[in-house]
């Protein structure tokens, strides 16, 4: 097997128990939404949408949206969120290194914390100003690499089975820096602006058995150390709790995240 299609494949499992995550997902949903100008009549595309909540909410508000991802149980629960919200949206599995549109289908390509898991950014990018209209709006939020959710990443690096070569680390979506140089001459007027999710924790233990049941690679420690090195597993734990402590006050734990906008050239 090709060791990307390996890697991705390991991927749609493990976010498949992402769902109960879009609690904290869907008020920032329409921060992503409001920062992309999204406007009634758009054609929108979600790009890997989870479980819908950018989609549904540019629905809500008058635009034709698609919605897309790679793990099947997202995509299932995404169509169960637009029949309660009574929205239609055009949901289907799929990868964003392999985009199922034609090109210039879209006026507005949107992602929030999702294509920044793409195993490679050139493809995943390439893919999503391809069904991009000229002129149209690119934007999506991410995870800056000095906050907590990107330090998190790094932390994971170090206890994860390593990646295949040429796999580029999720945290480095949300430098502004490194955006600017991968989105290059495609597009125009950039801007960044940042935001906060707020979760509710009752303790740094609280908040790392959460993401232990539900974000593919915490989960992925869990499985792999659990057997092979109980006492890796809990060096892990014992560093996750001190870096979450960080971020902890009065029950929530702060993440803050960058938004990216730009239009294609």
């Amino acid at each position: 097997m090709d060791p990307f299609e390996g890697f991705k494949a390991a991927q749609k499992k493990g976010w498949a128990h992402f769902g109960p995550v879009e609690v904290f997902t869907t008020p920032v949903a329409a921060q992503t939404v409001k920062h992309a100008g999204v406007r009634a009549g758009q054609r929108v595309l979600d790009v890997a949408c989870g479980t819908g909540v950018v989609a549904i909410t540019a629905a809500r508000l008058g635009a034709r949206a698609t919605g897309l991802d790679l793990t099947p149980e997202l995509v299932e629960q995404a169509l169960r969120n637009a029949q309660l919200a009574e929205v239609e949206i055009d949901f289907h599995e799929g990868d964003v290194e392999k985009l199922p549109f034609d090109n210039a289908t879209f006026d507005v390509v949107l992602s929030q914390f999702g294509h920044m898991f793409a195993p490679r950014p050139d493809i995943a990018i390439a893919e999503m100003l391809r069904v991009l209209k000229p002129g149209g709006t690119l934007a999506f939020s991410t995870w800056p690499p000095d906050e907590f959710i990107g330090r998190m990443f790094a932390l994971i690096a170090r206890y994860a089975p390593p990646p295949p070569p040429g796999v580029a680390p999720p945290g480095l979506w949300g430098d502004p820096k490194v955006v600017t140089e991968r989105l290059g001459d495609r597009v125009k007027d950039i801007s960044f602006d940042r935001a906060t999710m707020i979760t509710p924790a009752l303790s740094p233990q609280h908040h790392r058995t959460t993401f232990g049941r539900t974000v593919g690679p915490v989960i992925k420690i869990f499985e792999t150390l659990s057997v092979s090195d109980p006492e890796r597993l809990a060096t892990f734990c014992h560093e996750y709790d001190e870096l979450a402590a960080e971020y902890m006050a009065d029950n929530t734990l702060r993440q803050d995240f960058l938004m990216t906008r730009a239009t294609k050239a």
